[in-house]
Parts: structure tokens; sequence; C-alpha cells
């Protein structure tokens, strides 16, 4: 047993696996930060026994872990070599969001969201799975369902660098000058929940390039960007646009990591397969 460790309960020895809220992170039930107010608010049981203080180690092959008296899915058992190929319970679906779609999991308001172009019947009712990042209502292109909260965590954390590209259309001409700013940065307002003042914060393109410029006599000049972001603030690609005068008119979310969305037309969805996952892994730095 670890030393100094008073909790009341009877999985303090680190010996028995990993902490709990990393167990319950990989089950898709929240990220880590979460998972440990959840537990320490008394929803988490270990083989019966409810646990309310942190530490907590677990064997995730052996013992039953329930989360508000769901259990939670065992993962499979490394193989001989070691190797771990189940996905251990988690589900990774790419969607083609459509404009109107939001990705919020609920809407006071009954607007569509993209969680609803998923059939409820294709994945087991202990399946809770949540969009990846945002992407505002007006715009469309890839969305990432996952329950794999850890994972999730680090494709949405911009310390990982985990970078999502967009093609991005804007009314009139884009100049050089345009683009320079759009890298180098420049001041948005963060959003508060209160009253206080809003405070200010640097945001910048990680890069953005000119794919094509067209000329149409009703609709007058429009340029496709190709654009690539670490870090996504509250519609920050729209709002740097504006910043430099520019109007975008369609945004589509081509790619997250290594993950591009093809094969997919509007409002269709597929579930990502063996080699898709292992590239988005390795690219958020997880085995």
């Amino acid at each position: 047993m670890p030393k100094g460790n008073k909790n009341n309960h009877s999985y303090n020895d680190n010996a028995r696996g990993p902490r709990l809220q990393k167990v319950m992170a990989n089950a898709g039930i929240a990220a880590r930060r979460e998972c440990e107010a959840i537990i320490e608010a008394g929803r988490v049981t270990i083989n019966g026994e409810r646990i309310t203080a942190l530490p907590a180690w677990v064997d995730p092959y052996e013992d039953r872990v329930e989360v508000d008296g769901e259990p939670l899915v065992k993962p499979r058992k490394p193989g001989p070599s070691g190797k771990q190929w189940s996905t251990a319970g988690k589900v990774y679906v790419m969607v083609h969001k459509p404009k109107g779609f939001i990705t919020t999991d609920d809407d006071p308001y009954g607007r569509n969201r993209v969680i609803d172009l998923i059939d409820p019947g294709t994945f087991p009712k202990h399946v809770r799975l949540h969009a990846v990042g945002r992407l505002d209502g007006d715009s469309t292109g890839l969305i990432l369902l996952t329950n794999d909260g850890e994972l999730t965590h680090r494709l949405t954390h911009p310390s990982f660098g985990v970078t999502k590209r967009y093609l991005v259309m804007v009314k009139g001409r884009v100049e050089e000058g345009d683009l320079t700013r759009l890298r180098k940065g420049l001041t948005l307002a963060t959003a508060r929940a209160d009253a206080a003042p809003a405070k200010t914060k640097t945001a910048s393109l990680e890069s953005v390039a000119i794919v094509r410029h067209e000329t149409d006599r009703t609709r007058g000049d429009r340029t496709t960007l190709a654009v690539t972001l670490t870090e996504g603030q509250n519609r920050e690609i729209r709002r740097l646009m504006a910043k430099v005068g520019l109007k975008v008119r369609k945004l589509k979310r081509t790619a997250i990591g290594p993950v591009r969305l093809k094969g997919l037309a509007l409002r269709q969805w597929r579930v990502l397969d063996r080699v898709e996952i292992s590239k988005l892994r390795r690219a958020a730095g997880l085995k």
C-alpha cells in the first residue's frame, strides 16, 4: 500500500492496476478531471464497494466498475504478444455534418444535433458518444464522435498540437497581406459566462493558403482558402477572417489529424477502420 494512504476503501494497492479515473476515461465516461469529480461525488463502485476518495487502483480486466449503476465495458486481455488489438469497448465514428446541425450533446431548444444522425440502435445502450470539439451550425464537414475520453481531450487541447484542416470560401479577393496578418495572429475577445468584461487572446492560423479564385457575374469574386488550426476558439476562423475584412461564405472541415473526410455524403457516417484509429491515436500521443 502507498505510504500515508488514509482512504476508507479496499483499492489502495497501486500494484492492482491503473488508476480508477484513467480506466473510466479510457471507457469514454469523461476526461480524467471530470472522472475524478464523478468519483468524489460517490457515483462509482468497484465490485459493489462505493468509492468516494482518491487515489484508487483497479484491475480493468477483472474488477466490476460501475458508474451510476452502469458497468463499464471491460477491455479484452492482451494476447501472448502483449499487444492490445481490441478497442476495449471504444467506438470511433466519422460523420459528414450538414449545415444546420449542432455538435452539443443536449440542446434545450430542440435543434438538430449531429448525434441524431446516428441510428440509436447501432451501438449498445451503455455506449455514450460525444463530439470531438466543435463545429458551428453554419459549417459543414468532418465531425468525430467517440466514447474515448482520453483521446477526446488530446484531440481538442491545443498543447497536443493535433491539426484540423478546413476549406474556407470567402467573399472577395484575398491579398497576400491578409494571409500574413492571419498567420501572425490577431486579438480576439474570449467568451465569458458572467457579466465581467471580456478578456482578449491572440489567435492565429497555423497555415493559410489560396486554393483558387473565382469570379462570377452575379456573385462577384470568391476565394477558397486552405486553413490549418491547432487551437480552435469559438468560431475562430470566421472571427479571424472578419478581422481582415473577409466574410466567410462556406466553411468545411476536411481533416482532424491524419483522418480525412472521404467517401461520405452529407448526413452520412461510418465507423473508423483500424488503420485510421491507430493513426489518430498516434497523432494524439497515445499507443
